[in-house]
């Protein structure tokens, strides 16, 4: 296992010109999962107990921080993130903040799922980032208030223990706890900026919840779907495909490069659990010049089943929500969508219902996991 790369001290101050040129960072190999925090699903900064220099909510931010050596404001430097005020002492013979001092905030994921791996990203805080930063979560729930999050009452499992990290750095943490979260304590010790929190895991609903919508979208992100793979992720992530609404502009689906032989892309997702499917949906909205010239999808029931084509080679149409209702429901646990011969997709929407089975398989994961 290839280990994670850390960063630890202040970055060199801004010297003009490109303030990412010298940004530290590495490939993380956890960054494959979806984004629990991301604020598509719902995620949201509930609360935090200092945001003196700048907002909690810039945590969440989808685009990454943004740096503007003008820009000041009446308490200070404006900084594209969460920035405390400097913590002091409790006198002048002991000026300095104590051991346990710590500056937090709280995170509602916008999804609950098992915590896969976090970035915590100082980009930007070159001098003024935490000295060590922590991560806890609990499942809770409903929505909870933040002083119901932060009653003696509330059980905190530690994620990410209290760790040095790096000034103007994506700080990756992988996660092995195997428990379902619905919120996050992000702490910084003492005090400081974090630029972004990126969360990565996998979605896991409730079982309760989808047995109550009965005919849902069985591949969505929020309902438990994943993409596992696919042939080509140079312009967008797969993951785009399966995210809620519809997309709102061109980098907010699927696109391929050009292909210059005679091959096809596609994509490979995992279904929320054995379900029965009715109807789909393919979606190329503000995919114009670049859409997918041709789709067809398929099913297979378990990891070493037979692909089976549900839809058939099917001619789309740019900018457009194609709709198609299955002569026969088909039953699986995967899915692919192939597109011809490249281009793009914004999203794929599988409507159906959970199997008895499914159903079953998903409620005894859902006890594991604690939820």
């Amino acid at each position: 296992m290839t280990a994670i790369p850390s960063f630890t001290g202040d970055a060199n101050p801004y010297g003009g010109g490109d303030p990412y040129a010298d940004y530290r960072t590495a490939d993380f190999p956890f960054t494959q999962y979806a984004d629990l925090a991301d604020r598509r699903l719902g995620a949201g900064v509930i609360a935090a107990n200092d945001e003196f220099f700048a907002q909690r909510e810039n945590l969440l931010v989808p685009e990454r921080a943004e740096f503007d050596p003008e820009h000041f404001g009446h308490k200070g430097k404006i900084m594209d993130g969460w920035e405390t005020r400097r913590r002091r002492g409790a006198s002048a013979e002991r000026p300095w903040p104590t051991a346990e001092d710590h500056d937090w905030a709280l995170v509602r994921l916008g999804a609950p799922g098992v915590v896969r791996g976090i970035v915590v990203d100082t980009a930007h805080f070159r001098g003024n980032y935490p000295q060590a930063v922590s991560v806890e979560g609990t499942c809770l729930p409903g929505s909870p208030s933040p002083g119901e999050l932060l009653g003696d009452d509330v059980k905190w499992t530690t994620l990410v223990p209290r760790t040095p990290v790096g000034g103007h750095a994506a700080n990756g943490f992988p996660v092995a706890v195997e428990q379902r979260f619905t919120h996050l304590r992000v702490n910084q010790h003492p005090d400081g900026g974090i630029a972004r929190l990126r969360v990565h895991g996998e979605v896991f609903p409730d079982p309760a919840w989808l047995e109550a919508l009965g005919t849902f979208d069985v591949v969505a992100l929020e309902n438990g779907g994943q993409v596992e793979d696919a042939s080509d992720l140079f312009y967008s992530p797969a993951t785009n495909t399966i995210q809620p609404g519809r997309s709102r502009k061109m980098d907010d689906g699927w696109e391929t490069r050009r292909r210059r032989d005679q091959g096809h892309d596609w994509i490979r997702y995992r279904l929320a659990a054995q379900s029965r499917i009715r109807a789909l949906e393919i979606d190329t909205a503000y995919l114009k010049g670049n859409s997918a010239g041709w789709a067809s999808v398929s099913v297979r029931d378990g990891e070493d089943g037979q692909w089976r084509e549900i839809l058939p080679r099917t001619r789309l149409q740019p900018d457009t929500d194609h709709r198609f209702v299955l002569p026969v429901p088909a039953v699986g646990t995967h899915a692919r969508v192939d597109i011809f011969p490249d281009g793009g997709i914004s999203r794929l929407r599988l409507f159906g219902s959970l199997t008895e089975d499914g159903a079953r398989r998903l409620a005894a994961r859902h006890q594991e996991l604690g939820g």
